[in-house]
């Protein structure tokens, strides 16, 4: 049985870089001008969390806690649950003619084709088999990716809220490579270099790009944290994304606690046609909570947002914590469902589904 020592070793890892982090490292500050106050956010060795009460994110004491603890038979098994969500047809009618309409398609996890006023975009696409920093072992499909790649349309914008592993893919990268222009948090246009990946704007919160035709791409605030190897802990900054134009507004929240900057976020970058919310990965809660909304808080979320619609997604694609594997939705729909909100304002999507938004 030695032989399954290095596959778990490397599926401990991948989970810990994944969910939790290992503990902090003395990463690089940030470039400041001269006599520039520092945002918030920013410290001496990078970044992080600034809202009143925000609790560190977990490192490797914590995250051994909770393999020990562990109950049997909460986690989902892979052979249980793989393949045993629908995928639909993604309806390419209309995605390779959108028109001025908003279309949606969700490709799994956080990956969405988001297409409006002229433009194609990717969030967080990740078209590999695992999110891993290996492809050998760690948290593996058990939805499998509902379109080939080579069927999308040609993609204009790509959207990375992060560098973990199951948001910032590296092969991925490589496939979509300077097709597109990829809008990227702080510190992270150097890995992209790395990938021959130079068509990349780097941007800090509150931080506008304008595009042609009125369309523009605002950063936002997350309550999350960065790590991608042992070292680099909080080293590049974490972000969600408004995508804006004349006709429609999404915010796309990549990875994110409960915090005050959703309230923050609908103010000063609303109003909001569209939310993009996770809803997975939060159990256990004492564990998670700090770094991922449940459910119940992404209802609460769609509140303080204003957003006429919320999508949840961060479910269903990879197995990342001990929620049943099914729990997400339902207990979104049930909690919308106490908050008086329709399953038009708030719902999910099957892989692969289609929607056309008013």
């Amino acid at each position: 049985m030695k032989w399954l020592v290095l596959p778990s070793i490397f599926l401990g890892l991948a989970m810990l870089l994944t969910l939790a982090g290992p503990p902090a490292a003395a990463p690089t500050a940030p470039m400041r001008d001269p006599g520039m106050e520092r945002p918030s956010h920013h410290t001496d060795t990078g970044f992080r969390n600034p809202w009143p009460g925000s609790s560190p994110e977990h490192g490797f004491k914590e995250f051994f806690k909770w393999r020990r603890t562990r109950k049997d038979g909460t986690r989902p098994r892979y052979g249980e649950v793989v393949n045993t969500l629908p995928l639909r047809e993604p309806r390419w009618e209309i995605i390779n003619a959108p028109g001025g309409r908003l279309v949606v398609t969700w490709l799994g996890h956080a990956a969405f084709l988001i297409q409006m006023d002229g433009l194609n975009i990717l969030t967080d696409p990740n078209f590999s088999e695992r999110a891993s920093p290996v492809q050998f072992a760690g948290p593996r499909r058990v939805t499998p990716l509902p379109v080939e790649p080579d069927r999308l349309p040609p993609i204009d914008v790509v959207v990375i809220s992060h560098n973990h592993y199951d948001h910032l893919d590296k092969g991925t990268v490589r496939r979509l490579g300077n097709g597109p222009t990829w809008y990227v948090p702080l510190g992270l246009k150097g890995w992209f270099a790395r990938q021959g990946v130079t068509r990349v704007v780097e941007l800090d919160w509150w931080d506008r790009v304008d595009l042609k035709a009125g369309r523009e791409i605002i950063c936002v605030p997350a309550k999350h944290f960065s790590s991608r190897t042992l070292w680099d802990r909080n080293e590049t900054l974490w972000a969600g994304w408004v995508l804006a134009s004349p006709d429609h507004r999404v915010y796309f929240a990549g990875d994110t606690g409960y915090s005050q900057h959703f309230a923050d976020i609908g103010e000063r970058a609303g109003p909001l046609d569209l939310a993009l919310l996770p809803i997975g990965a939060y159990n256990p809660e004492w564990f998670m909570s700090s770094v991922h909304i449940t459910p119940d808080q992404a209802v609460q979320a769609h509140r303080d947002l204003s957003a006429r619609r919320t999508i949840g997604m961060h479910w269903g694609t990879f197995i990342l914590t001990d929620e049943p594997f099914l729990e997400p939705p339902r207990r979104l729909r049930e909690s919308a469902a106490r908050a008086g909100l329709s399953a038009e304002e708030v719902l999910v999507m099957e892989h692969g589904e289609t929607l056309v938004l008013p």
